[in-house]
């Protein structure tokens, strides 16, 4: 089984750049079960869990293409996440709208770095997400340069948490998760060390969107993508730069299931960008990164 990328630009009015598989058809969940009850606490549990099949009725309906994924983190958590294998099989029963990231676990060293080949060459996964703090590595390390320059070399976009996450909050010690895993200053490192690489910088980056936003500006390789957060609370800094001078590097994401695009879009519109600035954001960035243009 491969995926084959077939959805159709003129059929879709966004692209949701963000989009969680928590489950898989096993009922293997993404996360520990006490991690999964933490983030239902922190996060009201604002939608149901849904498998790759339901989320993709759920954006078919709305006529947004959604980039899917999960988090291996195998190693820190102990805990093997939904099979990446069973996600990309769904995406293309449902490649009309679902996009597969795939998600290998870091520590894992050149077992990592062959577990992203596959993914790419047999699976057909269009980018991969990493999340620093749960996965429990620190990007800019030198023992990852192997990993990001292969996947560098396979020309696919990479989605990094940033900023403060709900995964471990209100847990004792948080888990035992670091928030400063997910500074995205450490991003700039491979960001430079990797010129074509294509990182995505998910999330208002709270605490430190002034870094995220700087990088952003510096580095022509650098994405944000505005998950996670209503636009409502989105900081001066970062508004001012998504509806001007960085609008065409800022990607729509809601980080469904936990924020719904529905919610994502009536905050947004209340914040009236130009017209120009709100294609890019929701539509026109996203099938630049992810060679939509040509299909």
């Amino acid at each position: 089984m491969t995926y084959r990328l077939r959805v159709d630009p003129a059929a879709v009015r966004a692209i949701d750049t963000h989009v969680h598989i928590q489950i898989d058809d096993s009922g293997r969940t993404a996360l520990p079960p006490a991690f999964i009850e933490a983030m239902d606490r922190y996060f009201g549990q604002s939608d149901p869990v849904r498998t790759v099949d339901e989320t993709a009725e759920y954006f078919r309906e709305r006529r947004v293409a959604a980039v899917v994924f999960t988090v291996d983190a195998t190693t820190h958590l102990g805990h093997a996440p939904n099979r990446i294998d069973d996600l990309v099989a769904g995406a293309e029963r449902n490649a009309d709208i679902l996009i597969p990231f795939g998600s290998v676990d870091p520590l894992q060293g050149d077992a990592a770095v062959d577990e992203a080949r596959r993914q790419a060459g047999d699976l057909g996964v269009r980018g991969f997400k990493f999340h620093p703090t749960v996965q429990g590595f620190d990007p800019s390390d030198p023992r990852f340069i192997a990993l990001f320059a292969a996947i560098e070399e396979l020309g696919l976009p990479i989605v990094v948490h940033t900023g403060q996450t709900g995964v471990g909050a209100g847990m004792p010690g948080g888990g035992g998760l670091r928030l400063g895993l997910s500074n995205p200053m450490l991003l700039d490192e491979v960001a430079a060390r990797h010129p074509d690489l294509q990182i995505v910088m998910a999330h208002p980056s709270v605490p430190w969107q002034d870094e995220a936003i700087s990088i952003a500006t510096h580095k022509i390789n650098t994405w944000i993508d505005l998950s996670g957060w209503s636009p409502r609370y989105f900081g001066p800094a970062l508004t001012r730069a998504a509806r001007s001078y960085l609008s065409h590097k800022m990607l729509f994401g809601s980080d469904f299931p936990a924020l719904t695009p529905d919610r994502w879009f009536d905050d947004f519109a209340a914040l009236e960008f130009p017209e120009a600035a709100v294609d890019r954001i929701i539509r026109g960035n996203a099938l630049r990164l992810l060679g939509l243009e040509t299909t």
